[in-house]
Order: structure tokens, then sequence, then C-alpha cells
């Protein structure tokens, strides 16, 4: 019992109190007419059956007195006649039918077999003598007790139910009222839960209800100043890694990249100097040129090489020449705006380091045919997108990479999601845009 209250609506608790009272009124009511309607057909018939009862008596005394007995018998029973409740019935004749109505069907008939009427016939025998030659009979019509009873059983229903019904009417009204607000108030917190703190909640319903709504607003207001201050400092230390990343990645290709070159450049001399080809010469060469490619691969993943001298659009363009050269036969299709070069620094390094990661997964692992990226600026976000015909992966999750780039898209406010869709696994980004971090330079 205790779970299906739970599970019960608040207008359903309301109202399944009235209603159990409108049952119980109607059962009440039921059960009054059966336990005391034999008791009243009875009292009310008691005097009807008492006239049968005299009258019984005074013709059985006039019998006896008369000279005539049957002569005045007849008289009798031309006068009083049996359309009345009291009639006389001679001996060996069948007593009349009466039927328990008759005012027509006024009364339904579920409600007369469900009364408990007793048999009030009262039979008074009428002798001559020794002899039984007749009998005063009441045979009552109850069809006026049984409207009496049946307008009872109304005003009981209408008096106990009535009442209820508007309660209950009243009561719906006053309970749409004040759910109403609390589902606006409900769905405020659900958008404020999905970080939406924009949308106020209407201030209406019950004074309780209306100081909810105005500090859920107040809280909505905070949290979006702490969203925003959040949202700034992540931005910040974003911002101050790729600063250091850039640092290193000058600091290498300044440093290291004149050392490894000279290096290859001094162990190829040496090679072409000795008379014949050796083995340690020609391994220092290749060392070198490891060494280079290998400082070359570790520049591109701190800070991407043409990002400010191409811009973001050009870089990514960069990013798939690159690409159709190390598949041949990959298939690729893309679409990128050339209205990306407007981003700030932050959001260009985010775009291309998504895309990058995306673009390498399926050029290492997907072994597809067919691939579609996308990077476009759509009102107030900037949607990305990297989808391949490879088949299905076993475990469909993000690697070490795009965990990585996941936690960086989450610091920007941003969305990363993988998905299997049509038979083609996508790699959609989508990151807000804000006014403050366009270059507007």
């Amino acid at each position: 019992m205790r779970k299906i209250w739970d599970v019960l609506s608040f207008r359903q608790r309301l109202l399944l109190p009235i209603a159990a009272m409108i049952v119980s009124a109607l059962m009440s009511g039921g059960v009054a007419l059966l336990v005391f309607s034999p008791d009243q057909f009875e009292y009310e018939n008691e005097k009807e059956a008492g006239s049968a009862r005299a009258v019984a008596n005074a013709l059985n005394a006039a019998l006896k007195a008369s000279c005539d007995p049957k002569e005045t018998l007849d008289a009798f029973g031309t006068n009083l006649g049996n359309s009345e409740a009291v009639g006389y019935l001679p001996a060996g004749a069948a007593a009349p039918a009466r039927t328990a109505l008759s005012q027509g069907s006024r009364v339904p008939a579920w409600f007369v077999s469900n009364l408990a009427i007793p048999d009030l016939a009262k039979s008074y025998p009428v002798d001559i003598g020794n002899a039984r030659v007749g009998a005063i009979v009441f045979t009552p019509d109850l069809s006026a007790d049984i409207w009496e009873k049946w307008m009872g059983f109304l005003a009981i229903v209408s008096t106990g139910s009535l009442p209820m019904l508007f309660a209950a009417f009243g009561t719906h009204m006053v309970a749409g009222r004040t759910i109403r607000p609390m589902e606006r108030l409900g769905a405020g917190l659900a958008r404020m839960r999905e970080s939406d703190y924009d949308a106020v909640i209407p201030l209406t319903g019950l004074p309780e209800i209306r100081g909810y709504c105005r500090e859920a607003n107040q809280l909505a207001a905070t949290l979006k100043q702490l969203s925003r201050g959040n949202r700034d400092l992540l931005r910040k230390l974003v911002s101050l890694q790729d600063e250091e990343r850039r640092r290193i990645a000058r600091e290498l290709h300044d440093e290291m990249g004149p050392l490894l070159f000279a290096i290859r450049a001094n162990a190829a001399a040496l090679s072409k100097s000795a008379s014949e080809p050796s083995a340690p010469a020609q391994g220092l060469v290749g060392a070198a040129e490891a060494l280079q490619q290998a400082n070359k691969r570790i520049l591109q993943g701190l800070s991407p090489l043409y990002l400010e001298e191409l811009g973001l659009s050009g870089s990514l363009d960069a990013l798939l020449r690159d690409a159709r050269k190390q598949v041949p036969s990959l298939r690729i299709r893309s679409n990128i705006g050339r209205d990306l070069d407007a981003l700030d620094g932050v959001l260009s390094q985010t775009t291309y380091r998504v895309m990058q990661e995306g673009v390498t997964n399926v050029v290492r692992h997907a072994n597809a045919s067919d691939m579609e990226v996308s990077a476009l600026i759509d009102g107030e976000n900037l949607r990305i997108a990297v989808a391949d015909d490879g088949p299905l992966l076993p475990d469909l999750k993000f690697g070490r990479g795009l965990t990585g780039m996941s936690e960086r898209v989450r610091a920007l406010d941003g969305k990363l999601e993988l998905s299997r869709e049509n038979g083609r696994t996508t790699i959609r980004c989508s990151l807000p845009i804000h006014p403050a971090t366009l270059d507007q330079s």
C-alpha cells in the first residue's frame, strides 16, 4: 500500500480521499435502505393492517347477531369491494395479485430488487357459525412507499455526493494551479542542471512557490556568474598551456634543430670522406635523420607549425593534404569554413587538435576507404565532425588522444562525442563561441 501511495501524483493524492468519501456515502445510503426499509414498510402499513383486523372482527360480530347472516355477508361484500388494500375474499377464491409498483417505471427495477420488502399481506377469517365462509385480506400497494424510498435515496446521494463532487472539482483546479508553477520550477532546475542559466522561471502560483522560484532564479544568476568565471579561468589555463607548449616548441626548433642539422651534415660528410662506406658512419647518418623526424613530430604535437602562418583554415587544408599523401587510396571530402581564421588562439588550437586527432585515428587505425570532415561556424557554436566508413571497432570509446581532447573541450564548455551511425564512425565536437573569443585584430 505504501508503494502505491508513493507513485500517486499530488492531484491523485488529493482526489483519492474525496472519491473514497463519495463511494462511502453511496454505500452508507444503500446499507441504510437495506437495514431500515423492512421495519419502515411494516411500520407504515401497520395501521391499515389493524384496520383490516378491526373490519374482520366487526363483520364476525355482525354475522353472529344477524338473523340472516348470508344476506348480511353479501351486502357487506358488495359495499366493501376489493379496490382498496382491505378486501373480502370468499372461501375457495384466489387472492388478487398485486404488484409492488403501480406507478409505472419511475423507480428503477435494480433499486426495487435490492430493497428487502417484507411480506405484509394479512388474512383474517370470517365465519358463520362453525363454517369458514371467507376472509378479510390486507394486500397493501407499496408503490408510494417504494417511491418515497427512492426519493430518499436520491436525496442521500445528492446531499452526500454533490458537495463532494464540487469539492473534487475545486481541488482539481487548485491542484492544477499549484502544480503548474511547480512544474515550471522543476523545468527551470532541469535547465540549470544542463548549464542553462539564462531562462528565468516565472514568479507565479502560491506565495511559497513564488519564493522558491525567486530563490531558484537567484541561484541561476549566481551559477551563471560562477560558470562564466570558471570558464574564463579554464580558458586562461588552456591558453597558458598552449603558450608554454609554444615556448618549448620554439626552444626545440631554435636550439635542437640546428644541432640536429649539424650532426646530420657532419655524419654525412664523415661518411663521404671515408675511403669505403662504414656501417658506423651510415648508422650515424640514419640516427641523425631519425632524430630530425622525431623532433619534427614533437614540435607538431606541441604546437602546429603552420597555424600562425597559414591560419586555421589553411592549416586544416595542409593537414588533409598530408593525410592524402599517407593513404592515397583514402577518399577525403572536406567542408572547411573560410571564416575560421577569425577565432582566437585557444579555439584555433583546439579546433586543429581535435581535427588532427580525428584524422590521425582514421589514417592509422580505421582501415577506411572514405572520410568526411567538416569545421563550420554555426551561429554561436563551432561544429567539427570527422566521419569514416571503417569497420566497427570492438570497443567504441575514446583512446588516449581523444580522451585528452575531451578534457580540453570540456574546459572550453564544449562537447565531444563518438558515435556509430549508418555504418560510419563519427567524432563530433561542439564549441561555444562567445564574442570575447573572436580575434578582432
